[in-house]
């Protein structure tokens, strides 16, 4: 197990690229196993769940070839229904992406229960109601399996608009007989990149970037090459690292289009940037005075489905409100643990009051303070350093491999702006 140990309260500077988005790679990985010919994938980013989830599809008999500069040669010329690493299935909960195309392609797979965050119940309920309404029978004892002889298109309304569930159902359906309409979808920019690369394979979907896919199935699909897009939770991790340590950073092919809702939200909290052709620029100066409702109200933050805010930046967004002057409230109704990790913000110093499972409510601004702090998932890691980054003395961060499962090298990045961040291994 690693450790960071942070000197705080140094102001970033310089310029950044992020990687390629981590939800667009665990799917897009999944989806090349519904083809026999290669798939050349560019700007996979280079973190633990992708390369769990490499070990997990090259377990099923496929060839991966790694060409350098992170991108990647996939070839499943055959896939084989194999016991999957329960191990492996438990760290990861992107092993779920696997039952669409594996019951599309080889007509089986027996899954062991995926892991992931503990920020409350996950469920996969939309998945197999989505892969049954084309034909699949799954069965559940103590694992899953989901088989199928042939999948048929449907017209499926998901009871949710699952990301996952909606990825599944995506790939799934690009092979089965007919047309498939998927109703509620997830519209999230990593699913659009999913439909994208799809269609590059020869997929025909159409309705990209809305909540109704309609999904003409194809007899097979082809070979083809794909470049994943930039990971917009790293860019707004990037831009809160920078606002709060009073920082000027420009980040580099930044995909500003997704970042349209995230500004009306940082803009209540006194937070802007400007976009220069496909860069974001932080300037140092911000507000950060959170702007109330009607009335002097205290303002709600909510998360919602995509074009809504993400959950993955409510943590990101309380720690940038910790620096910002006045009240404001964040509800994520969707995950009931999500918030628990800010008792550690707590002990740094931050006014936070936890108001049950899934609402805060942040006065600042707070002087934080260094302290010893442990990861709990991948998100509130991440809003753990940036409050490091800003905080008066020394701070350490352990369990930073949960940091690591979704952000490539965050500790050499945050050197190269100029932070002083140290990676140790625990005696």
């Amino acid at each position: 197990m690693e450790k960071f140990i942070i000197e705080g309260g140094i102001p970033l500077k310089g310029e950044i690229t992020p990687a390629g988005n981590k939800n667009a790679a665990l799917p897009i990985l999944a989806a090349a196993l519904l083809t026999d010919e290669p798939v050349v994938l560019h700007n996979l980013p280079n973190i633990r769940d992708v390369a769990d989830m490499r070990k997990l599809i090259a377990s099923l008999g496929v060839e991966i070839k790694d060409l350098g500069n992170n991108s990647w040669r996939i070839r499943a010329r055959t896939v084989r229904p194999a016991d999957l690493d329960p191990d492996l299935c438990r760290r990861i909960r992107a092993s779920i992406l696997l039952a669409g195309p594996m019951t599309a392609r080889a007509g089986i797979l027996r899954l062991p229960p995926p892991g992931g965050d503990v920020i409350g119940r996950r469920r996969v309920d939309t998945h197999i109601l989505a892969l049954k309404a084309l034909g699949a029978k799954v069965r559940y004892e103590r694992s899953f399996e989901f088989s199928a002889r042939r999948l048929r298109g449907a017209d499926i309304l998901l009871d949710e608009a699952s990301v996952t569930g909606t990825e599944n159902a995506i790939m799934a359906a690009v092979t089965a007989k007919g047309t498939t309409i998927l109703r509620n979808a997830a519209s999230e920019p990593h699913v659009q990149e999913l439909c994208r690369m799809l269609n590059t394979l020869g997929a025909g979907i159409t309705g990209i970037g809305s909540n109704t896919l309609t999904i003409e199935g194809v007899d097979g699909l082809h070979g083809g090459e794909f470049t994943i897009g930039p990971d917009y939770l790293e860019v707004v991790s990037f831009i809160g690292a920078a606002v709060v340590t009073r920082g000027e950073v420009r980040i580099r092919r930044a995909g500003p289009e997704y970042l349209h809702m995230v500004r009306i939200v940082f803009n209540r909290l006194g937070v802007d940037w400007a976009v220069d052709g496909e860069d974001i620029v932080v300037p140092a100066h911000q507000r950060l005075r959170i702007e109330p409702d009607l009335g002097d109200a205290i303002p709600e933050i909510k998360t919602n489905v995509w074009p809504g805010f993400p959950t993955d930046l409510n943590s990101i967004a309380i720690t940038v409100a910790t620096q910002a002057r006045g009240s404001v409230l964040f509800h994520d109704w969707m995950y009931p643990s999500r918030m628990f990790f800010t008792d550690k913000l707590v002990s740094m110093g931050a006014q936070i009051v936890l108001c049950d499972p899934h609402r805060v409510i942040v006065t600042g601004p707070a002087r934080l303070y260094g302290e010893k702090v442990e990861s709990p998932d991948i998100r509130a890691g991440m809003s753990l350093l940036l409050a490091a980054l800003a905080a008066k003395g020394t701070s350490t961060i352990r369990n930073v491999g949960q940091i690591d499962r979704g952000y490539e090298n965050v500790d050499a990045k945050f050197r190269s702006l100029g932070a002083s961040i140290v990676r140790e291994r625990e005696q």
